[in-house]
């Protein structure tokens, strides 16, 4: 049983690993017009207890990087590849992602984002289709057709990379300021403000 209803996957078993992990399915959170969209991996064990994305650590340290380059959490959206836990936090597998895809296209399609900011290997992988070496490319964008519409997507290190290694502190803030300015977000774009210039 797979259901959607706008933004939010209400019902799926189409995998039965995730189904018995999980408890219950993670949607994004955020605005549904959001201008910025950040795509992580898949919910860990803290985000499947609260049912939002990038509420542990990771998410903490997220929050801390926006708040720095003057973005408000509240005005971006935040996703995942697959909105199940994956059992032990272990990576999904290229079936479980390509089972959510078309959850994470739909998502994409109704948002029409003027920046995806990919988390990590995983998503960014998943959504330009080719190996990336996420640290040496971090803050470049590429055009993706994603769903049959040219997307804009910024490739950026995982948050949880400047926990084990705190050099990608910078790499990680300036792929987040990249992103606000590809966006335009500043206090005239609809009520998604900066909280200072660059």
């Amino acid at each position: 049983m797979e259901e959607m209803e706008a933004l939010r996957v209400t019902a799926c078993t189409r995998c039965p690993d995730l189904v018995e992990c999980r408890s219950r399915i993670v949607n994004g959170t955020g605005p549904d017009d959001a201008d910025v969209v950040f795509v992580g991996e898949g919910p860990g064990a803290q985000e499947d207890s609260e049912g939002e994305p990038f509420v542990g650590r990771s998410g903490s340290v997220l929050d801390d990087a926006l708040r720095t380059v003057g973005i408000d959490r509240e005005a971006v959206r935040i996703t995942n590849c697959v909105r199940c836990r994956p059992p032990e936090n272990r990576d999904p597998t290229g079936m479980e992602l390509e089972n959510c895809r078309e959850y994470l296209e739909r998502e994409i399609e109704l948002l029409d984002p003027e920046v995806i900011v990919t988390l990590g290997k995983v998503p960014s992988e998943h959504l330009l289709d080719r190996s990336v070496a996420v640290t040496k490319e971090a803050g470049s964008v590429e055009d993706v057709r994603i769903d049959g519409t040219l997307r804009r997507v910024l490739i950026c290190v995982h948050p949880a990379a400047t926990l084990y290694d705190r050099s990608q502190e910078t790499t990680f803030e300036q792929a987040l300021e990249r992103a606000a300015d590809l966006a335009d977000l500043d206090e005239t774009s609809g009520g998604q403000t900066r909280l200072d210039g660059f």
